[in-house]
């Protein structure tokens, strides 16, 4: 049975839910960037943790602002609160939820985390080669949003990203200025988010499963994105779009052959 949530924050603009508080640990997630945001989504627990007996804290933002609004103050005093009994904190989200738990990671006391194609800032001073969320940039508090003051910089885990998306490469580094534990993990042709080839072969959930044993390898992970990308459509879409983008037609016709099979298999496009 499915264990029911407390919603422990519950403002205009940011949410929290607790699942299985009582265990000794805790996982975090945030929520992505959503089309369209306006509304908070129903949360539920990731049943892979709280199996092994950790408490699941979902956290939302009602609309695509990063987590910074009039909100935000309080919700990291509330969220320092809600995680401070726990003997260990795994944190997991990717882009916008990825930069939350850069934001929030000190509040939290995130020890270990898995970072798929993260952000590091919106704001144009801070990012100035990154134009991608200019729609949310305006009115986007530089103060308030900066991930360095609140970084807890012994934080360990790694960062998931595609090496072929050089704006997510860009944030990466400025990611690990800040966070020197964490390892780089490039999933060529894994897109944005990093880990679609992985989903498409269902090895996501074994990415994930590896922060309950603390021993989040990027060599692994590389491993399970090899093994996945055979029967991938994205993988052999993005490999062809990549390779005619850089003057390489032969390699970009074997790979549209090979996304033409697997979608004729009923492989992912």
């Amino acid at each position: 049975m499915m264990p029911e949530g407390r919603i422990l924050f519950d403002g205009g603009s940011l949410r929290a839910t607790l699942f299985n508080a009582d265990a000794p640990k805790l996982i975090v997630t945030f929520r992505q960037r959503i089309t369209p945001d306006g509304a908070f989504s129903e949360s539920r627990p990731v049943q892979r943790f709280v199996k092994k007996n950790y408490a699941h804290l979902h956290l939302q933002s009602r609309l695509n602002d990063w987590y910074i609004n009039d909100e935000t103050e309080d919700f990291e005093a509330q969220l320092r609160e809600i995680a401070a009994p726990y003997r260990r904190v795994v944190g997991t989200g990717f882009s916008m939820g990825g930069y939350g738990v850069l934001r929030f990671s000190k509040a939290l006391g995130i020890q270990h985390a898995l970072l798929i194609s993260p952000q590091y800032s919106i704001a144009p001073e801070v990012v100035p080669k990154d134009r991608r969320y200019r729609d949310s940039a305006e009115g986007f508090d530089v103060r308030l949003g900066d991930v360095a003051r609140r970084a807890k910089r012994g934080m360990r885990g790694v960062i998931l990203a595609d090496p072929f998306r050089p704006l997510d490469i860009y944030n990466a580094g400025l990611i690990r200025s800040v966070f020197p534990k964490l390892a780089l993990c490039r999933l060529g042709c894994g897109g944005h988010p990093a880990t679609r080839v992985l989903g498409e072969s269902g090895g996501f959930g074994r990415v994930q499963a590896l922060l309950l044993s603390g021993q989040v390898n990027p060599r692994d992970i590389i491993e399970m994105h090899r093994v996945g990308r055979r029967g991938s459509g994205t993988y052999w879409r993005h490999l062809a779009e990549n390779a005619e983008a850089r003057g390489r037609p032969e390699i970009a016709v074997a790979a549209r052959g090979q996304q033409a099979l697997i979608e004729a298999a009923g492989g992912v496009a």
